[in-house]
């Protein structure tokens, strides 16, 4: 192989690596999806985590740190490292809320904005 072919090849492969979108773990994406309606019409299940996200309650289970962990850049970049499941996760429950509870996401969608600055996250993140 010639020494343009090998840069060539080598600039394809680093292009490629830039553009392949990393995405965030699928672990908890079957209990999402067999979950998320139950959470939602479930009140004190759906309040622990709503508190967990908005740091007024502890955050105990280990999908709620996942949730927790990525929920602000998932919500500023619109989801671009979800998974389809997630992102179908994240459209019921934007749903929910916005028919459910208007308050309650404005005070999520406030509190996400702010922690984005802080964290530096913006949408091309």
């Amino acid at each position: 192989m010639g020494k343009s072919s090998l840069c060539l090849l080598t600039l394809l492969v680093v292009l490629a690596a830039a553009i392949a979108q990393e995405k965030y773990s699928d672990k908890f994406d079957a209990m999402i999806a067999s979950d998320v309606d139950r959470v939602l019409g479930n009140d004190e299940e759906r309040d622990k985590y709503y508190k967990c996200l908005m740091d007024t309650g502890p955050c105990d289970r280990e999908e709620e740190l996942f949730l927790k962990e990525h929920s602000v850049e998932a919500f500023v970049t619109r989801c671009r490292k979800c998974t389809d499941i997630q992102k179908e996760f994240a459209e019921k429950v934007t749903i929910w809320y916005t028919q459910n509870r208007p308050q309650e996401w404005s005070a999520m969608v406030e509190k996400f904005i702010a922690d984005a600055k802080k964290m530096n996250i913006t949408p091309d993140s």
